[in-house]
């Protein structure tokens, strides 16, 4: 590792804008490849430390994999890392999609980018499972840890529970089970985890109420700025669940409450989340196009991503100290793999959507091709995520062309 902060900042702004261009799959896939990066290859974190960030990551609002690249910002060059590295991250994805909502705006249609994807979605399927099997190497220390495991796995399948509850109930129940009973811990240790990761949340939660007199300012289109950028910066506070909670948000205050979109806009904004490369939030970008023209663009990108920048901050210098509790570690141990049980039932979901077809026969083999040769690509021969992305959307495109569909 370098030195100086200029390389350092220059590696950060390297690495996290490459991983927003190929980053396609959903916050599980740009995780496995942050890890791939930033563990496996340059070992700038220990996998534990990882294991650490992700855990706490999982317990804030806001896009995980957006956090866990400003979280290795921060630590492997200080404030201006942070900064660099989600920004970096986030930005392509916000001029792709900003330029998809040109073309929308322009023209009315979207561009076709399936067979495309038909082939990216089985490669990053098998980047997933190459950085779950490190990261559950490391997350299940013990026996105890595993049933942990298998438990918030089981309750989340069963129950469809929300993935800050299962997490929590796996953290608790750690804290109870794995605590030794060391006599040096301090009074009130046992609840500064929850304190802290929980506390940031409730406190902007909250805050909506004081700052509802700011929606009032310029206006584009008759949409007030203020109100567009104070919408998203609300849903970006509170937004636990990822992009299924995103559209509950987009659809109760975009569409009925304020009627700034219509339907059919708000699915086609979604449609360009689920296209686009980076953080499904991106789609802030698209529709604070649609309603305001670049102004409204820029507005709703801030507000939606500007909580991330501000809970890893207050968080970040708290995780070292979680540890120094035998409490707090206890939870946050079991935090951690609770996280990667749930990464795995987000890649079986992901696995069965991926490779079968609704009609015979029922496997995609094409597919389940693709995804077995990049698992021994990534896995046996480490091929780095960026060709196995291009690799597998040149095969989607060329089964296009020779009149495979899926």
């Amino acid at each position: 590792m370098t030195n100086s902060a200029p390389s350092r900042l220059g590696e950060l702004a390297n690495l996290f804008f490459k991983l927003g261009v190929i980053g396609f799959g959903g916050p599980v896939a740009h995780i496995a490849m942050i890890e791939d990066e930033v563990v496996k290859r340059r070992q700038w974190l220990t996998r534990e430390h990882f294991l650490d960030l992700l855990g706490a990551t999982n317990l804030i609002p806001g896009p995980n994999s957006t956090e866990m690249a400003i979280h290795i910002g921060y630590i492997y060059a200080g404030w201006l890392g942070l900064i660099v590295s989600g920004v970096c991250f986030v930005l392509p994805a916000v001029l792709i999609t900003g330029g998809f909502a040109w073309v929308y705006v322009a023209y009315g249609t979207l561009p076709q980018v399936a067979p495309l994807l038909y082939g990216i979605k089985p490669a990053v399927l098998a980047i997933i499972i190459n950085a779950l099997w490190g990261l559950a190497k490391k997350a299940v220390k013990t026996r105890q840890l595993l049933v942990i495991a298998l438990a918030v796995a089981l309750l989340t399948l069963l129950f469809k529970l929300n993935e800050v509850i299962a997490l929590l109930i796996g953290g608790l129940l750690g804290m109870v089970w794995l605590h030794s009973g060391e006599k040096n811990d301090k009074p009130g240790d046992k609840a500064n985890f929850l304190i802290a990761s929980l506390s940031t949340g409730a406190t902007l939660k909250a805050s909506t109420v004081l700052a509802a007199s700011l929606a009032t300012a310029s206006t584009v289109n008759n949409v007030s700025l203020w109100q567009l950028g104070w919408f998203f910066l609300k849903v970006g506070s509170v937004l636990f669940g990822g992009g299924y909670l995103l559209v509950a948000f987009l659809q109760g205050g975009l569409v009925q409450e304020y009627g700034w979109l219509t339907q059919q806009q708000l699915l086609d904004a979604i449609a360009i989340g689920q296209f686009t490369p980076g953080p499904v939030l991106s789609t802030a970008t698209f529709i604070g196009y649609v309603i305001a023209g670049i102004p409204g663009a820029i507005v709703a990108t801030i507000g939606i991503f500007l909580p991330s920048f501000v809970f890893v901050a207050a968080l970040n210098p708290l995780i070292p100290r979680l540890r120094a509790s035998s409490w707090t570690r206890a939870f946050l141990d079991a935090v951690n793999v609770s996280a990667v049980a749930l990464m795995v039932v987000t890649t079986l979901q992901l696995a069965v959507g991926t490779l079968t077809l609704p009609q015979h026969p029922f496997v995609d083999f094409l597919g389940l091709a693709i995804a077995i040769v990049s698992a021994i690509l990534a896995i046996h021969f480490r091929i780095n995520a960026a060709w196995l992305v291009f690799g597998s959307a040149f095969i989607g495109w060329s089964a296009s062309l020779l009149g495979y569909t899926r």
